[in-house]
């Protein structure tokens, strides 16, 4: 892990445990009273958006690196990232806490499962076809230190020391929200060498497959009638995707295709911005209902 990852993994956490600060243990007991909800939240992740990108990709005439990368990317679970902009945006965050943790375990067979049957039925990235395996050890240690460790850490100091907990609840939580703004303008930072007028088509395809994410976890909600704070979890985890590893499988498995990689850097700027945006429209909301 390079320095700059490994700064961005403790950032993570961090939020991951102001995030968690504000949780208590009765929070994920209504959770698992209402399995339903976790359900909901992985129809979109495992089922809709994956098999929406393949049909999408069959219908475009796109270059075989981006399909793949487009395919790559829907295959992936969601991240860490997505709890915090759940919080941030009054959703069920124990939900979207539960959603990520079973949706990063099943992802150790449906993610390799899915990216390999659809870039093999698709003609135009059928050459591209690899076999994918994934690092067990990872996903673990990514579960593990990334969210089971600082979500912990936070319940006990929530229940053992409530008035600690009191007065960190407000900085930390500022922090976190500065913290998003960070991994935004340090993505675009990065990766300005692709901003260039060539990447907008690119740009706007991004914006459109992420569209059917947060699509799809609206439509799952609905149909499943789930309460509005789940339907906010259930939308921030259809729509957030765990861009980092698709880069990881990229580099590994892709020597790093420059198409491939484009899409998966906007893709991890973009569902930021995204979900920073529903986050800020529902807050908004949620001040005028209390008005």
């Amino acid at each position: 892990m390079s320095s700059q990852q490994l700064v961005l993994s403790l950032v993570l956490a961090l939020l991951v445990f102001s995030v968690a600060l504000e949780l208590r243990v009765e929070d994920f007991r209504r959770v698992a009273r209402m399995p339903h909800s976790v359900i909901c939240g992985l129809i979109p992740q495992f089922v809709l958006l994956p098999v929406g990108t393949w049909l999408v990709t069959l219908a475009l005439d796109l270059p075989p690196n981006v399909e793949a990368a487009m395919i790559l990317v829907a295959a992936c679970p969601g991240g860490s990232l997505s709890n915090v902009i759940t919080h941030q945006g009054g959703g069920n965050t124990a939900l979207s806490v539960s959603i990520s943790a079973v949706a990063s375990l099943l992802a150790l067979v449906l993610t390799p499962f899915h990216f390999s049957w659809m870039i093999s039925t698709n003609p135009a990235t059928a050459s591209w076809l690899r076999t994918l395996e994934l690092d067990p050890s990872g996903l673990w240690l990514s579960l593990v230190f990334l969210l089971a460790v600082p979500m912990g850490l936070g319940l006990m100091f929530g229940h053992w020391l409530p008035g600690l907990t009191a007065k960190l609840q407000k900085p930390l939580g500022n922090l976190s929200l500065a913290a998003l703004v960070a991994f935004i303008v340090l993505g675009v930072v990065h990766e300005r060498h692709l901003l260039t007028a060539q990447i907008l088509p690119r740009f706007a395809l991004v914006v459109l497959h992420n569209a059917l994410g947060l699509a799809f976890g609206w439509i799952s909600s609905m149909a499943m009638r789930v309460p509005e704070r789940d339907r906010r979890a259930v939308m921030i985890e259809g729509g957030m995707q765990n861009s980092g590893l698709a880069l990881g499988i990229i580099a590994v498995q892709f020597k790093a295709d420059p198409g491939m990689v484009v899409i998966a850097s906007l893709w991890g700027i973009w569902h930021i911005v995204s979900g920073m945006t529903l986050a800020f429209l529902w807050r908004r909301k949620d001040a005028r209902s209390a008005a």
